[in-house]
């Protein structure tokens, strides 16, 4: 059962800058002692008040901590406080002497001052104006990711997933979740169509806009992919993802003539490509036909062999004789640049491929075997 717990950063004793990660000494509003908070806490400093929801746990070394769901920051308000968060390293040209003397000056109205009127910090004795720009900058950043964090929190983004999309976006991350939801999905490890669908609703796209049923079919052929498919076939994919978006086959049918039209799929007759795949399957298929053009051959001298007495040969060495289909097999490889040696358990394909190489043994030639 999700907890609040109110109160102050009093000291940060781990940060992992990639993620946010955080481990902090906090001070529950109205006591005497400090606890232990672990979550994702991204640019929060010592001095801040805030509003944690979580749970308690009890870890196995550390003892006993508050682990954070979610959170949300307000502004100290009392003079110490202040006092604190502005001498915490927050804001860029504050250290805690500046801090001490702009406090000193201000008193409980400092953050009202920075915030709203800057200017006024040429009063206090010893910041000048080139220190009063340095703050200002420094204090609209930390608003401007204080501002993201909330908004997405406030729509049902985890701070783990919060701090992923302000690393990526910055201050950009607002207008792209507001406008773009679905771009998360691409751009953004760990953040699949499932995720950003429930970011999109949240925020009230409905089931049947454009460009979640555009990201429903790229999520459902990106499931193809998954399941070993380089395309999918089209009947199959408007099936499927009308299925998993819950909307008309036609809205599905509409969305895959834009994304044709926006590059982002190949269609080829009833064959849907990801990018990626249409261009490795065409990459592929060129690479095969430039080798079977190239006039030379590092094995032609299997194409003047005498293939009966090979294989007469062979045969008189072993208990266990190739049959017809396994001596074809053997000498298409050997005499074709290109061959696929296919069949089910059973029928052979080990032995054919050490008599194979065994061939290439005898005529000193190099070889090289790779598992898929």
């Amino acid at each position: 059962m999700s907890q609040v717990l109110e109160g102050s950063v009093e000291r940060i004793t781990f940060y992992n800058e990639d993620n946010g990660y955080t481990v902090a000494r906090f001070q529950p509003k109205g006591k005497d002692y400090l606890v232990t908070v672990v979550g994702n806490l991204m640019s929060v400093q010592v001095g801040e008040f805030l509003r944690l929801q979580g749970r308690w746990t009890t870890h196995p070394q550390h003892g006993r901590q508050f682990e954070i769901e979610r959170y949300t920051v307000e502004l100290p308000a009392t003079v110490e406080g202040i006092r604190k968060y502005l001498g915490s390293g927050l804001i860029k040209g504050v250290g805690p002497v500046t801090a001490e003397r702009i406090v000193d000056h201000f008193g409980l109205e400092s953050l009202d001052i920075i915030e709203q009127q800057p200017d006024r910090l040429n009063e206090v004795p010893g910041v000048g104006p080139k220190r009063v720009r340095m703050i200002q900058r420094a204090w609209a950043e930390q608003q401007q990711i204080k501002e993201v964090m909330l908004f997405l929190q406030s729509h049902g983004v985890s701070p783990t997933l919060a701090v992923k999309i302000y690393k990526e976006y910055q201050d950009a991350a607002i207008s792209v979740v507001k406008n773009e939801p679905y771009r998360l999905a691409k751009d953004i490890y760990g953040i699949g169509f499932l995720t950003a669908d429930k970011i999109a609703q949240a925020l009230g796209i409905g089931p049947e806009d454009p460009q979640r049923v555009a990201a429903g079919v790229l999520h459902v052929l990106g499931q193809f992919s998954e399941d070993g498919h380089v395309f999918a076939r089209r009947p199959d994919l408007v099936h499927e993802a009308a299925g998993i978006l819950q909307v008309a086959p036609d809205r599905v049918e509409w969305a895959i003539e834009e994304l044709q039209r926006d590059d982002e799929i190949k269609v080829e007759d009833e064959a849907v490509y990801l990018r990626p795949f249409f261009f490795g399957e065409v990459g592929v298929a060129n690479r095969l036909l430039s080798m079977m053009a190239t006039p030379a051959s590092r094995l032609a001298v299997y194409a003047e062999a005498n293939w009966e007495r090979v294989f007469t040969y062979l045969n008189s060495q072993t208990d266990q004789p190739l049959t017809a289909r396994q001596q074809e097999a053997i000498r298409t490889a050997l005499t074709r640049k290109i061959a696929i040696l296919t069949g089910g358990p059973g029928t052979g394909k080990t032995f054919a491929m050490k008599t194979l190489i065994r061939l290439l043994k005898a005529r000193k030639r190099s070889f090289l075997l790779a598992a898929p």
